[in-house]
Formats: C-alpha cells, sequence, structure tokens
C-alpha cells in the first residue's frame, strides 16, 4: 500500500476506533515510517552513546533489494509477512514447502498471531508505535498477498498476461495513465539498478521478478484497482484481484485492532467509544474506489490521500469536522540528526523516533525469532 492508506487511511481508522487526536497521529506516521526509513544512519553521542537503526524498507529501485540477508531482515518482516501455509486453506502444514510457506497471505494465522501479541505490549512506552508498525504489516497483507518478500519463483507473472480493467469499468484516461506508470517503472528499475544489455539474464531476472510484486508494478498499491494476472509457475492459477474489496477489509481489520488497543489503554482513548465501522463502512468504501467510475480524475496518491482529508475536514465521517494533521515522519529525521553530537544519550529514549527504532526492533525479532518459527519456518 502506499500513503494513502498507511498514513491517511490508518490514521482515520484509528480517530473512528475511539483513540485521540495526537497518539492516532504518533500509529499513523508509524505506519507510513516503515516505509520512509531507508537509510542506515547511525547517531553517535558524546557521552560514548549511540543510536544504530536498521532500515525497515528500501526503495523499490534499490540494489540492497538483492541482498538475501536484507530481503529476510527488511521486506519479510514488514512488508510481506509469511502465511505458513498453502496456496489452499486445506493443504496440510506438513506439505508445504518453504517457498510456500513464504508467501504472505491476507487473514492468516500468523497475522492473527503477531496482532494479538502486540497488543499484549500496550504497556511498553513504544507501544503507540509498534501499533502503527503493526498497522502497516497487516495492511500490507492485503494488498501484498500471493506473494513473498524474497527472490523467489513464485513471483513471476506473465507479462503481458495483466488486466487492468476486469469489469470494464475503469475510465480510459486511467487506464492509459497505468500503462504509462508501468513504462516508466519498468524503465527506472532497469535505468538505477545498473542494467546492461550483455548483462547476464539470471540477473536481469533477478532484478525484475523475483523479490515481491516488482513484476506486478504498482497494481497491487492502487485500491480502486479491479485486475488480474498469470503467474509463470503453471501450478499457481491465474489471479483475480479486487483492491476495492481487499482494502476495505484491511480498514475494517485496522478499525478493530485499534478499538481493541484503545480499550486496553484507557489513556490514549476518547473515552466515547469506538464508530461502529459499519457506519462508515459506505463513505470508505467510496473513497477507496475514487478513480474506478467514469468522470474521475486520474487517480494519483495526492489525491486519493486528499479523499481521507475531506472525509474528516468538511465531510463529518468522524461525527464532526476536525483538523487533519500533518504526518510526522520528516520531523522524526531531523529530530534523529539533531541528536548527533549530543552531549547526554539518555534523552533520546524520551524521542519518537527511539521509540519507533525500539518498536522496529521488537517487531522483527519477535517475528523472525518467535512467530514463522513456531509455524516451522526458518528465515534468519
Amino acid at each position: 500500500m502506499q500513503r494513502d492508506m498507511h498514513y491517511y487511511g490508518t490514521y482515520v481508522m484509528a480517530r473512528a476506533a475511539g483513540i485521540k487526536q495526537d497518539v492516532a497521529r504518533i500509529i499513523a506516521s508509524a505506519a507510513q515510517f516503515v516505509d520512509d526509513n531507508a537509510a542506515k544512519k547511525s547517531v553517535e553521542f558524546k557521552d560514548g552513546g549511540a543510536l544504530h537503526s536498521r532500515p525497515t524498507a528500501h526503495h523499490a529501485v534499490h540494489l540492497k533489494n538483492l541482498d538475501r540477508e536484507d530481503q529476510r531482515f527488511v521486506w519479510v518482516p514488514f512488508h510481506f509477512l509469511p502465511g505458513c501455509c498453502g496456496d489452499t486453506p486445506e493443504t496440510p502444514l506438513e506439505k508445504v514447502d518453504f517457498t510456500e510457506k513464504l508467501v504472505c497471505r491476507n487473514g492468516s494465522k500468523t497475522a492473527e498471531a503477531m496482532v494479538n501479541n502486540h497488543l499484549d505490549q500496550h504497556e511498553e512506552e513504544f507501544s503507540d508505535e509498534l501499533i502503527g508498525i503493526t498497522a502497516h504489516v497487516l495492511a500490507d497483507t492485503y494488498s501484498h498477498y500471493g506473494f513473498s518478500g524474497v527472490s523467489s519463483r513464485y513471483n513471476k507473472i506473465v507479462n503481458d498476461s495483466f488486466d487492468l480493467d476486469v469489469d470494464g469499468s475503469l475510465p480510459e484516461e486511467t487506464k492509459a495513465y497505468l500503462h504509462k506508470r508501468e513504462k516508466e517503472f519498468r524503465k527506472k528499475f532497469s535505468e538505477e539498478s545498473g542494467w546492461l544489455e550483455n548483462i547476464k539474464s539470471w540477473f536481469a531476472e533477478t532484478l525484475s521478478g523475483a523479490l515481491g510484486h516488482g513484476p506486478a508494478c504498482t497494481f497491487p498499491d492502487r485500491p480502486y484497482l479491479k485486475w488480474k494476472f498469470t503467474y509463470e509457475d503453471p501450478e499457481r492459477p491465474s489471479q483475480v484481484r479486487d483492491n476495492p474489496a481487499t482494502f476495505l477489509q484491511a480498514c475494517k481489520e485496522l478499525h478493530k485492532m485499534f478499538a481493541d488497543y484503545a480499550s486496553r489503554k484507557p489513556a490514549i482513548s476518547t473515552g466515547t467509544g469506538a464508530i461502529p465501522f459499519g457506519t462508515i463502512e459506505a463513505e470508505v468504501d467510496a473513497i477507496l474506489r475514487f478513480g474506478s467510475n467514469e468522470g474521475d480524475q486520474v487517480p494519483t496518491e495526492e489525491e486519493r490521500s486528499n479523499k481521507w482529508i475531506e472525509a474528516v475536514t468538511k465531510n463529518k465521517l468522524l461525527g464532526q469536522n476536525e483538523d487533519f494533521p500533518e504526518y510526522l515522519g520528516i520531523e522524526w529525521l531531523k529530530e534523529k540528526s539533531k541528536m548527533h553530537g549530543d552531549k547526554h544519550s539518555e534523552p533520546a529514549k524520551n524521542k519518537s523516533i527511539y521509540q519507533f527504532y525500539q518498536a522496529a526492533s521488537y517487531h522483527r525479532h519477535y517475528v523472525l525469532r518467535k512467530l514463522l518459527p513456531k509455524y516451522g519456518l526458518i528465515v534468519a
């Protein structure tokens, strides 16, 4: 998913679930910051202390994506949570091989276990940031399902198999825009990854089609899209994707998680209780479908984000109109930069950026060392 969901949609679901504005802002910022925390930069303090952080993402065309260690420590725990099951629920776990277990699944037992475990950490000082990270990972299971976070044959798609307008309702202008973006994505991917005309075919294949949903470009992340494609693996069935339906389910699951979190941590609750998801479902569905109907403008990420903003500031989605706060990620990065060279390291622990790194470290360790091994998957 992209910023329209990871920040704006997440914020709205947190507020609708009865969480105070300032906490909802931190949660939503942490959810988006998972994608923006792409650089490894340490902070050194004069008293000898240090803050070392590990990225929670890399840009799509970054060569670090080829590093198998980075795939397992970044993409697997934060963006493609393995489902640890087969393509069909009936497949016995003992008959599911390693590669198939790695595939991300929506509604998986691993996602449910992750959510329950992280909710149990509500007394930790970094719990708000942790719930934000949880929101990112959970939401991504509803867009990245069917793909895995490592270089895998399971991720490869027949290039000419895309149908971006399954029900024939997508505006022609939008279809043209998507095909243009697809070409730009593939061109940028090849240029920034250092392709050469005589490069070995296996290397090019790794860059273009083996990691995550790279071969599907950004189609899984666009909420309004109904599309289909065919995997290269003949044993995997062709896929028909209804993004509006799965994104709506993601919103419902986020709302449920946030309401549970607010009930466990009364200090963050508005005290008025959650707005039932059914009350806002129709408007949320309309926001997600923006761009899929004739008359809609080309749905850029910014325009999709604006739909969430308008719902809160003009359309009383939350019961009354209220200001929509800005994303904190840029402020966190500035905060981190200012800490470098500080005399004392201890004050850093009270900063949101430090608490984000605490939460990210906790999440990574839990997923890789506890959750996945429980289901027979050892990846790190």
